[in-house]
């Protein structure tokens, strides 16, 4: 599964990131997690405003900081 963290490394980018990790990690999902900085590449997702998730080229998130449980239901 290939996941992107879009943002350009504010405190909600980093814990999205964090996040995302904590949840594969603790439900032993296999991922490959890429952060996402230049701002070109993130809009051309169509996010206008970070932090973005994008899961398998498809936009889960964008402009908040999704929960736990909202992000182990994408990742499942």
């Amino acid at each position: 599964m290939n996941i992107k963290v879009l943002g350009s490394g504010c405190s909600k980018c980093n814990e999205l990131e964090k996040r995302v990790r904590q949840v594969a990690e603790s439900h032993h999902i296999e991922i490959d997690l890429e952060k996402v900085t230049a701002v070109e590449d993130i809009m051309s997702y169509g996010v206008m405003i970070t932090p973005g998730l994008v899961i398998d080229g498809n936009v889960k998130s964008s402009g908040k900081l999704p929960s736990k449980e909202e992000i182990l239901e994408w990742i499942s």
